[in-house]
């Protein structure tokens, strides 16, 4: 009884998965990366860099909310552009700990 019941279910879900993953149109490698060629200037590099220490020089506590928001999403883009161009490396905590470890030990 209980691998009747869980074939059922088994079929049931492996049936309602798939139309989960369709499409309608399929998504090409250029189509998602349009921009993945092009590389940031110097200029462009200390633009966003300044734009930056506007932002966060700021006296944001006179700002309304929606403001806030629009800071916020800017310096969101501004980070997205500096990561795809790859101009900001990010070592996370786990891979800087064991390239420490691998240090101590040689």
């Amino acid at each position: 009884m209980k691998k009747t019941i869980f074939c059922a279910l088994l079929a049931i879900f492996s049936l309602t998965a798939l139309p989960a993953f369709a499409t309608t149109t399929p998504v090409t490698a250029t189509e998602a990366t349009p921009a993945a060629n092009t590389k940031l200037t110097e200029e462009e590099i200390s633009t966003y860099r300044a734009r930056v220490e506007e932002i966060r020089d700021m006296d944001k506590s006179e700002l309304t909310a929606s403001e806030k928001k629009e800071l916020k999403t800017e310096l969101k883009d501004i980070k997205k552009t500096m990561h795809k161009d790859g101009t900001v490396i990010y070592i996370g905590g786990s891979t800087l700990l064991i390239i420490i470890i691998l240090l101590l030990i040689l």
